[in-house]
C-alpha cells in the first residue's frame, strides 16, 4: 500500500503543480471568479488520481479485492500528499511569487461588497473581511486552510471511489 500511496501521491502532487503553474502564467487574463473556479477544477482533477490509485492497488496488488475501508484509507493517504502540496503552493505563491495577493484579493471583494450590499451590511462584511485578511497573512493559517480544502475534496473523492471500487472476495 505504501508504494501505491507514494506513486499516486506524487502523480497527484505533480498534476497540482503543473495546473497551478499554468494558472500563474495566465492569471493576468483571468478575473478572481474564473481564477477560483480554475483552482477548484485543478484540485478536483489532481485528486481524481485517487480513483486510479485505488483501482491500481485493487487490480494489481490486491488480486482484484479491496474493502471500502481500505479503499478509503488509501484515498485519504493520497489526498494528504496532494493537500500538503496544495498548502505549500499557496504559501509559495502568497509569500514569494505575489506577496501582495491577499491585499489585492480583499480589495477586490471590498469593492464587490460595496457595490452589492447596503451600507449596514457592507460595514458588517468589511469587519469580517478585515479579520480574515489578518488571519490569512499568516503563512501557517494560509497553508492549513488550503491543505484542509484539498483534504476535504480528497475525502469526498476517496469516499466515492471507495464505494465504486470496493470488491469483496468471492
Amino acid at each position: 500500500m505504501k508504494s501505491t500511496v507514494k506513486k499516486f501521491g506524487v502523480y497527484s502532487s505533480t498534476l497540482l503543480i503543473i495546473l497551478f503553474s499554468f494558472s500563474f502564467l495566465i492569471e493576468d487574463y483571468m478575473n478572481y471568479t474564473i481564477s477560483e473556479v480554475f483552482g477548484y477544477v485543478s484540485i478536483i482533477l489532481a485528486l481524481s488520481v485517487i480513483y486510479f490509485g485505488i483501482k491500481s492497488y485493487r487490480d494489481t496488488i490486491n488480486n482484484g479485492i479491496i474493502s471500502f475501508s481500505k479503499a478509503l484509507t488509501l484515498g485519504l493517504l493520497i489526498s494528504i500528499c496532494a493537500a500538503i502540496t496544495f498548502g505549500l503552493i499557496n504559501v509559495i505563491y502568497t509569500e514569494y511569487i505575489n506577496p501582495d495577493f491577499i491585499n489585492e484579493y480583499y480589495a477586490h471583494y471590498v469593492e464587490q461588497f460595496r457595490e452589492n450590499l447596503d451600507p449596514a451590511e457592507f460595514e458588517e462584511k468589511l469587519k469580517e473581511l478585515e479579520s480574515e485578511k489578518e488571519l490569512f497573512k499568516n503563512p501557517f493559517i494560509g497553508f492549513t486552510v488550503m491543505a484542509l480544502t484539498a483534504l476535504i475534496i480528497g475525502f469526498i473523492i476517496s469516499l466515492i471511489s471507495g464505494l465504486i471500487l470496493q470488491r469483496k472476495s468471492k
